[in-house]
């Protein structure tokens, strides 16, 4: 699942591969916009956490990864 996170002040979107699904992913942000001062946290294929103030979110976009072709033949 790739997940792309704008912050705000920022003009670079964080841009991660995560194993959950797009439900996992929806009900943390939403337990983080509930929460008094929360932060969305998520963990990527490779382990690495990012942590962000739900007060600086700008978005979050949730979509399938992109299956990249590897080698030289196209689909015909």
């Amino acid at each position: 699942m790739e997940i792309k996170i704008g912050v705000r002040s920022v003009h670079r979107e964080i841009v991660l591969e995560s194993e959950q699904t797009a439900e996992e992913v929806e009900q943390e942000l939403r337990n983080a916009l509930a929460a008094d001062r929360g932060v969305f946290s998520l963990t990527d294929v490779k382990g690495n956490r990012y942590i962000v103030p739900v007060a600086a979110l700008g978005f979050v976009e949730i979509g399938e990864g992109e299956t990249r072709s590897v080698g030289f033949g196209g689909t015909l």
